[in-house]
């Protein structure tokens, strides 16, 4: 199938997800823009990917109705939507992730309504790999076939398979997360937003044995509370410093903003619009002493919980029926029966201990090494050296316009990447807030072709 035209600059997109589907919106917004695009996804849901593919209702946002819009420039697109489908939610409120999901199906099939061009190819198929061409790419799918097309983007969002535990870990709600005895004991491994979806899972199917959360703090996420953001300017941060005098400032901005009556969140939600510039200005040692250091913390209180849910957690942790235990993950093997046994360290000891459980759930996070990929596109590009790993392995290389860089360190003018793929160029690139910005951004730069091309 061919999707290069001379009237049209052709995008193929390869996945479907939440990233694919934003980027999708941007190129197609404006109905007279000269810009066909192809998503091509596996699954027969497309706007769904992993976040938004649940259908269980007690899997809802982490971030309130009124911060979900596809468009920065309409911060209430989404919530418009949502309140003519249910009148009863509010700006606060913290729907079903599912809802979402819907809402970017939708989303695409109003904005492909709007042209009176045929601009939006939907394909519903496995992505085998994507090559170079004379003039472009080429996405070649499993049925045999490809597309071609001036420019390719990578939008395949986050590691579906769990790297670490020798595969006996399973995600919660995959195809491997079998029924299990309600009174069985259970592991957790990492203990944020990713901890918690295993336990509504586990929540909603009655269980009732004992859950052990595996963590190095041992922390859980902090809730929401509604909040105004301080007001800050670039020039009030501390940009390109090491790590140890920008945490001590903003423990000065949080004292400040508390001691004035405010509170802590008002200045973790004030940092947000410059997260990722603070980020492109460390350092890669810096980068890697807050990854090791200052993540789990900064995590818990920037990536928090509905309110309702965060006093359901608590519950569950002084009922017992959730145990923290701050420690370091070290293996896995697999036990009698179907159980595994876990080996951990807990922290400020130095012997291990061995545990038996019936199950493991690796919710440790998603920033995977990426030269360990189960994903067939990356390994081929990687192998290829038309891709490569980024400085600490938590993404593909990218320029801060997306750009994919190759072996030798050359910038594609071709392929492209958006979403959690270009965590080490952008850090903050998980949720919808900041991934519009991004798709926003790409959008416009890949439309400069289409009307250059007239």
């Amino acid at each position: 199938m061919n999707a290069q035209s001379q009237d049209f600059t052709s995008v193929v997109i390869v996945g479907g997800g939440a990233s694919g589907v934003l980027l999708a919106a941007h190129l197609l917004r404006d109905p007279a823009a000269n810009v066909r695009v192809t998503i091509v996804e596996k699954s027969n849901r497309v706007g769904h990917g992993m976040a938004y593919s649940t259908d269980n209702p007690e899997h809802v946002l982490n971030v309130p109705a009124k911060g979900m819009s596809a468009f920065p420039d309409d911060p209430d697109h989404f919530y418009r939507w949502l309140n003519a489908i249910d009148p009863a939610i509010t700006p606060d409120s913290f729907p079903p992730r599912a809802r979402y999901g819907h809402y970017l199906s939708q989303l695409l099939a109003d904005l492909d309504a709007r042209s009176d061009r045929k601009r939006l190819h939907l394909v519903n198929a496995h992505c085998e790999a994507i090559e170079d061409t004379a003039k472009g790419v080429e996405v070649r799918l499993d049925d045999g076939s490809s597309i071609v097309a001036h420019t390719g983007v990578l939008a395949v969002g986050h590691e579906e398979r769990q790297v670490r535990g020798n595969e006996l870990a399973v995600r919660a709600g995959s195809i491997a997360d079998t029924p299990l005895d309600p009174y069985a004991k259970v592991l957790v491994l990492g203990s944020g937003l990713s901890m918690v979806d295993a336990w509504l899972t586990l929540a909603g199917r009655r269980h009732q044995g004992p859950i052990i959360v595996v963590s190095r703090h041992g922390l859980l996420p902090r809730k929401h509370k509604p909040v105004e953001p301080v007001s800050l300017d670039i020039a009030d941060i501390p940009m390109g410093t090491s790590l140890t005098p920008f945490v001590h400032w903003f423990r000065e901005l949080v004292a400040d903003t508390v001691a004035k009556g405010g509170d802590w969140r008002s200045a973790v939600d004030g940092l947000r619009p410059f997260n990722q510039k603070i980020w492109q200005s460390w350092s890669k040692q810096t980068r890697q002493r807050f990854l090791k250091y200052v993540r789990p913390i900064w995590n818990i209180h920037r990536h928090r919980l509905p309110p309702v849910l965060h006093e359901r957690l608590e519950a569950a942790v002084e009922s017992s029926q959730i145990t923290l235990i701050a420690g370091e993950f070290l293996g896995l093997e697999a036990g009698e029966g179907s159980g595994v046994t876990a080996t951990i360290r807990r922290r400020g000891l130095t012997t291990t201990e061995a545990m038996d459980v019936a199950r493991v759930y690796d919710c440790g996070g998603v920033a995977v090494n990426v030269s360990q990929s189960s994903n067939p596109v990356i390994q081929k590009l990687v192998s290829a050296g038309k891709a490569r790993p980024d400085a600490m392995r938590i993404g593909l290389d990218v320029t801060r316009d997306c750009a994919v860089v190759d072996r030798d360190g050359h910038a594609s003018g071709r392929l492209f990447a958006v979403g959690p793929l270009t965590r080490s160029q952008f850090f903050e690139i998980e949720s919808v807030p900041e991934i519009r910005l991004q798709a926003h951004m790409l959008a416009n730069h890949l439309r400069s072709r289409a009307w250059a091309k007239r």
